[in-house]
């Protein structure tokens, strides 16, 4: 029996894909929010999270809290790299588009279970643009900041820079990412995940 925890903040879609889950033969689902998910990983001890990692709250991605193994199996959209990759650096085995059939969820399921990648192959090219990507961790950290609407000093003062260091960041990731100025990055960043 494959114990699956399915991570969902919407509840309708939540229910939705459990009921799924549950008529399959060998699984056993459950599931929660995001903000929940810890305590019912804890509780659980689920031999698989399969999570919707466009959902608020997916940037942190739920790591076994008991120390068990537990296999990570993301459900994304294409187009969003900048979302693949903190799957992938959360050691994802499974990414699964969501337009995505229920038969290739439930094959998917059961390969990252089995200790198996499986790589949906709509989203085998966002992968490759993830592995690829140009910006730093630092410049990162200014982008995200940014897409919140902190100010310069508010982006210095928040990571311990200077407010030229901070522009500094900026004209680079303007550079990396191609835009026209810094609102473009930032939108363009945003639409493909990265923040």
């Amino acid at each position: 029996m494959i114990r699956v925890l399915l991570v969902h903040d919407t509840w309708l879609m939540r229910s939705a894909l459990t009921a799924l889950l549950e008529s399959a033969e060998g699984i056993e689902a459950s599931s929660a929010c995001w903000e929940s998910a810890p305590d019912h990983a804890h509780s659980l001890q689920p031999d698989l999270c399969v999570v919707d990692a466009d959902c608020p709250g997916s940037s942190r991605l739920p790591e076994h809290p008991t120390g068990q193994r537990c296999e990570l199996l993301v459900l994304a959209t294409s187009c969003r790299p900048g979302v693949l990759r903190r799957a992938a650096q959360a050691r994802a085995l499974g990414f699964v588009n969501k337009d995505a059939s229920p038969t290739v969820l439930l094959n998917a399921i059961r390969l990252v279970a089995a200790g198996k990648r499986y790589v949906d192959a709509s989203l085998a090219p966002d992968l490759v643009q993830a592995a690829d990507m140009k910006l730093t961790p630092r410049e990162l950290s200014v982008l995200a900041l940014a897409a919140e609407g902190a100010s310069v000093p508010e982006t210095a003062g928040t990571l311990r820079l200077s407010k030229g260091t901070v522009r500094n960041y900026m004209s680079a990731i303007i550079r990396k990412t191609n835009a026209r100025n810094w609102a473009d990055a930032v939108r363009i960043s945003s639409g493909a995940g990265w923040v």
